[in-house]
């Protein structure tokens, strides 16, 4: 008999957190981009397929980066024709300029994702632009964007450490990650890129949101378990407001551009410790093991996910 059979995790509610995290599944883009295969898009479709029926409600489907860079999603047109949406379940894609949205525009989304860097360094190597020039490039996106009536969510990326420029102070963020959010982003995604936060760091940079006026509902994360530190660094922005949490079924992905980096935090290794907490989040726990146990078998490996492997996905 398995450990969900006699009724574990045991709910132990706590107080000082949500009632409620929204789950925002990265998988089918950021999990999947950093293969060094091309998953064929009937996979992908079905992927997508599965990890909705598993009550997850936001899907970042795929990118409409230039295919030299990401060639693993350079099928997002056909992915997007061919994709079955269901009612109450967004598909955000993730867009780098203003040819990206006019790609993601003919294609009919109604929600995207842009990707910035808080530090300089990361910004010249991923974004080919000093840490200033990239919101040039932002600015007009999400302005036109949202002019079309879409929403538009802003990634920062290198939040607590970047392997050539060390600790990047709490501050520096904050600016950064104001400057996506005056444009019109209606959220900011606090990236943990090479996975080196702790949980200090963590509540740290999110009371200097506050002190800047920034509210947390307007915040996410978005941990990498490079040091084993995502779950706990999880539970320290939920007890300080965050109710929106990135996650990759199976632990799929990393960072292309950032060697050290690990897998995403694993959305059943998430879900197992929100179960444990008594916060709702509407995932079927074990209809998502058996989806990320079905994709690992797809790109024919194990499963990075602990909770995966533990029950036997």
């Amino acid at each position: 008999m398995g450990a969900l059979e006699v009724g574990l995790p045991e709910r132990v509610p706590a107080d000082g957190l949500p009632e409620r995290v929204t789950i925002w599944e990265v998988g089918p883009r950021d999990g999947l981009q950093n293969e060094s295969s091309v998953v064929p898009v009937e996979v992908k479709l079905e992927f997508l397929d599965r990890l909705a029926g598993a009550g997850l409600s936001t899907l970042e489907a795929t990118s409409f980066v230039h295919p030299k860079w990401v060639p693993q999603l350079a099928d997002a047109e056909q992915l997007l024709a061919g994709l079955d949406r269901r009612p109450g379940v967004r598909y955000p894609v993730l867009v780098p300029n203003e040819r990206g949205l006019n790609r993601a525009l003919d294609a009919g989304v109604s929600h995207i994702a842009i990707f910035a860097s808080a530090t300089e360094t990361f910004a010249r190597k991923n974004l080919n632009s000093s840490l200033d020039e990239q919101f040039a490039m932002f600015e007009p996106v999400v302005t036109r964007a949202r002019a079309e009536g879409l929403e538009v969510r802003g990634y920062l990326s290198m939040c607590f450490g970047d392997p050539w420029e060390g600790v990047v102070p709490a501050e520096q963020v904050v600016r950064a990650g104001q400057r996506l959010l005056d444009f019109g982003c209606s959220q900011l995604s606090l990236g943990d890129t090479i996975g080196v936060a702790t949980t200090g760091q963590v509540s740290r940079l999110i009371e200097t949101f506050g002190k800047a006026g920034v509210d947390v509902s307007a915040l996410a994360v978005h941990f990498h378990d490079t040091y084993g530190q995502a779950l706990a660094n999880t539970e320290a922005a939920l007890r300080a407001g965050v109710s929106t949490v990135d996650s990759s079924a199976g632990g799929l992905g990393g960072c292309p551009y950032a060697e050290s980096a690990t897998g995403n935090l694993a959305t059943e290794d998430l879900v197992w410790l929100l179960e444990g907490l008594g916060v709702a989040h509407g995932v079927d726990l074990r209809a998502l093991v058996e989806t990320s146990g079905w994709m690992a078998r797809q790109l024919g490996r194990p499963s990075p996910s602990r909770v995966v492997n533990a029950l036997g996905g």
